[in-house]
């Protein structure tokens, strides 16, 4: 892996970012869990992902077992089950990700609605003030293309 070039886009992107307070989402062993913590993690699991349509890399959550133990220490939470999860995506037109959004919105009392602000001009929730992006597994968070650009 070209760690130069992650480091680059990781600090690219944050200086981009409205908020640096993340809510990551996982599952371990059936359960959902959330986890609420900010960027200085992004380095220990992020990875370089090939974008689509010739967009270079992009920066992408995928953890790996030792990534999810990572997180797990940061103060999950459990969120809901697996299954119950699934079902929910499974009887929904959203994608996990964006189901994901929707029951951690909701856990924290607000409705949630489903919109494209950009990173750049605000976070997914605010609670108490605080803005957060909310990722889940295979989220990708931006690419080269994208960067460049702004």
């Amino acid at each position: 892996m070209n760690t130069i070039l992650l480091a680059a886009m990781i600090a690219r992107y944050n200086t981009l970012s409205f908020t640096h307070n993340y809510i990551f989402g996982i599952i371990v062993k059936n359960v959902v869990y959330m986890i609420k913590t900010d960027a200085d993690i992004l380095p220990y699991i992020l990875k370089l992902d090939s974008a689509s349509r010739g967009a270079g890399y992009s920066l992408r959550f995928c953890p790996t077992k030792e990534q999810r133990i990572l997180l797990l220490s940061k103060g999950a939470e459990v969120l809901c089950s697996k299954e119950y999860f699934e079902n929910q995506v499974k009887n929904s037109k959203y994608n996990r990700g964006e189901i994901f959004e929707k029951l951690v919105t909701e856990r924290f009392g607000q409705v949630w609605k489903k919109d494209s602000v950009p990173f750049t001009e605000d976070g997914d929730l605010t609670v108490d003030g605080i803005a957060y992006q909310i990722k889940f597994e295979k989220a990708t968070f931006t690419n080269e293309k994208t960067l460049a650009g702004m």
